[in-house]
């Protein structure tokens, strides 16, 4: 059944022209907004799990609990990784604005019933995790349909600029929520969710009354198998590595349960079919003839090259702030959250800064020189941080966070608007979805690889230091048997939640209070764990910059051999040898925007 919709090729007449100046700034104001929120919830709550976990009275280090842990930090990525390329093509065949208006609306609502949550323990858990996953599926609307309203709002010469600002804003929006998931928890656990609930309502109105479908739809099938197989393949693959964390039996990770490894062999498995599907069908999901386009194919490549680089770079920054420096310099772990978020602003300022700027020199300079030395630049701050002691002088560490920022800035806002100015208009929002699809597919699995990598590294040495450290200070060889056989995931999670590990162990086996008062200090003190920990955390850092590093390399390798040349002028017929029953085709050797 062909979609309902104006015939192709057809404006309405009344609506908007998409050069119209003051509609583009509304459509650039508008969108920019939504995608700010959307990923700022990707990271907000991040910050806030231990203020979220005390709200709700659950123990978030308890092995049953763990699996709670992980959905509240990957549920969000996992769905918005699916579901983009799906909503960006419903937006080609309804109307971008609409499914776009829908989104605003449902990530609104989930919000608020995130705010509500009127359970304890793990049923209050699951409510939020139910909530977070609907959260994420508006927020899927929002992203992939914002560059295809942008990119028909837009003219070619300035199309960088406002592709630019809006990536800008995404990504920004996952570093400004360190900061802002720390001083709202701080205040109420709720507030994380409640924050939206104003700039949701607006966003959604505004939106409702001000944006028009400049786009033209195309009426097309709905790919039901291409739809299920996608879908259920990426899922499998993301959460056998969500369940890859977390300890199986006696080993460290879950990497040996057969339940994961069927789950990567199911989802890969699904996964080729839909390849085979979307050659075949009619009106596929994921138009794999745009991968002809070369700017469109070398551009994703390093974006998802990119993501994987930088996925899990919040996390292992959290992890050694929380857990290793801030305690170290007399920081109250209660405390490390909210100044873990502060101390990270360099890498927001420094993309702040370089997104827009390098977005609208883009437009008159061309994309690849600017994504490349970006891409290197963001190389090498690993390279940097490969360098830096785990006990650094902070402004050492903050001139590479920033160094950071400015290279992912550079390279982002040009890569964008070079992806969605290669392709044909009618194929711009499933364009914008597969864009984001191979973003937020590479810090989902850079989150698996990050965590696996570090986990590894102290599942190797830190069971005997930690035995040997608690017999030392008296705690019975039995307790601390038993406490240095715990899973390392359980230390990692602590200092990433504002949590004394020790001190929260050692009061589960009700160990501390039989202590002398000088070996409770000890143990309990700013010292103790930072420095049980430092050693083994400071290799898995080693580990995980230098696979960074080497990414980032071949990444901006990658974007040196996209091309150069102009993108398809819109409006133009394209020639090619590829023809699929009816659908217009695609150029097979479209040159790409420089």
């Amino acid at each position: 059944m062909s979609a309902p919709g104006p015939t192709v090729g057809v404006r309405a007449a009344s609506r908007t022209t998409p050069t119209d100046g003051r509609y583009r700034w509304i459509a650039l104001t508008n969108t920019t907004m939504a995608v700010f929120m959307s990923s700022l919830d990707g990271s907000i709550v991040l910050i806030s799990l231990p203020a979220i976990f005390t709200g709700i009275k659950l123990d978030p280090l308890a092995p049953a609990n763990i699996v709670y842990l992980l959905w509240m930090i990957m549920g969000y990525r996992l769905v918005q990784s699916v579901l983009v390329v799906a909503v960006g093509k419903f937006g080609d065949i309804f109307g971008r604005v609409r499914v776009y208006n829908l989104g605003f609306l449902v990530f609104t609502a989930a919000s608020v019933l995130l705010s509500f949550d009127p359970m304890h323990g793990a049923r209050a858990a699951m409510w939020l995790i139910g909530w977070r996953l609907l959260q994420a599926f508006g927020g899927s609307m929002l992203t992939a349909n914002s560059g295809a309203i942008l990119t028909d709002a837009f003219p070619r010469e300035r199309r960088g600029f406002a592709l630019g600002i809006n990536q800008v804003a995404g990504l920004a929006g996952m570093f400004i929520g360190l900061t802002a998931g720390g001083v709202l928890a701080a205040w109420d656990w709720r507030s994380v969710f409640w924050v939206n609930v104003p700039v949701g309502i607006v966003g959604t109105l505004w939106a409702y009354f001000m944006l028009r479908d400049n786009g033209v739809r195309h009426p097309a099938r709905i790919d039901w198998w291409g739809n299920a197989t996608f879908a259920a393949g990426l899922s499998a693959v993301l959460i056998a590595i969500t369940f890859g964390l977390q300890p199986y039996g006696t080993h460290a990770m879950g990497w040996t349960d057969p339940w994961v490894d069927g789950g990567l062999i199911l989802g890969v498995f699904l996964l080729a079919a839909f390849v085979v599907i979307e050659r075949r069908v009619v009106d596929p999901m994921f138009e794999l003839r745009l991968f002809t386009i070369r700017a469109f194919a070398f551009g994703n490549a390093t974006r998802f090259a990119g993501s994987l680089a930088q996925g899990g770079l919040q996390f292992v920054l959290v992890i050694w702030l929380q857990g290793i420096w801030l305690p170290l310099h007399g920081y109250s772990y209660a405390s490390t959250p909210l100044w873990a978020g502060i101390l990270m602003l360099p890498l927001t300022c420094g993309f702040l800064v370089a997104g827009p700027i390098s977005g609208a020199l883009s437009d008159r300079l061309g994309a690849r020189a600017f994504a490349t030395t970006g891409m290197l630049v963001f190389g090498l701050s690993f390279v940097g941080l490969i360098l830096l002691p785990v006990d650094f002088v902070y402004w050492q560490f903050a001139a590479l966070l920033a160094l950071n920022g400015i290279g992912m800035g550079m390279y982002s806002a040009p890569n964008s608007a070079a992806i969605m100015s290669s392709v044909p208009a009618r194929y711009r929002g499933v364009a914008s979805g597969m864009r984001a699809t191979f973003q937020n597919s590479g810090s989902s699995l850079s989150i698996g690889v990050f965590f696996s990598l570090m986990i590894a590294g102290l599942a190797g040495s830190l069971p005997q230091s930690l035995t040997a450290g608690l017999a030392a200070h008296g705690v019975p060889h039995d307790i601390a048997a038993q406490i240095g056989a715990l899973p390392p995931v359980s230390s990692l999670f602590a200092a990433m939640l504002g949590v004394n590990p020790i001190q929260h162990l050692l009061s589960q086996f009700h160990a501390l209070g039989a202590l002398p008062t000088a070996a409770q200090e000890a143990l309990t003190g700013h010292a103790f764990f930072p420095h049980l920990i430092a050693g083994p955390f400071h290799d898995g850092t080693v580990v995980v910059f230098t696979v960074s590093a080497v990414i980032a390399a071949v990444a901006a390798a990658t974007s040196a051999l996209r091309g150069t040349g102009a993108a398809p002028v819109e409006g133009t017929a394209p020639t090619t040898d590829i023809a699929l029953s009816d659908t217009p085709p695609i150029p097979a050797t479209s040159k790409e925007h420089a």
